[in-house]
């Protein structure tokens, strides 16, 4: 499930293929002013981190919302990191 969407790329209409990385969303626990989030367990439930390249917006969306847990989802431009 999608808690939160950050949108880092430099070619902001660039949609048919960028990079996606997602986060457990309690990961943002830390950051000035964030929604607190339960912290996860390694029970398969939560997941702390994955990514995919070379994907378009809808399929990072969709991708990141069938996750258990709740995630950020962040968008960069393709090959970024």
């Amino acid at each position: 499930m999608i808690a939160n969407i950050i949108d880092k790329r430099t070619r902001p209409y660039r949609w048919k293929r960028i990079q996606a990385i997602i986060e457990a969303v309690w990961h943002d626990n830390a950051c000035a002013d964030s929604d607190q989030a339960d912290v996860g367990t390694e029970d398969g439930e939560y997941i702390l981190y994955d990514a995919r390249d070379g994907i378009s917006v809808s399929e990072a969306i969709s991708w990141a919302h069938g996750f258990v847990c709740p995630v950020t989802l962040y968008l960069y431009d393709e090959g970024t990191n």
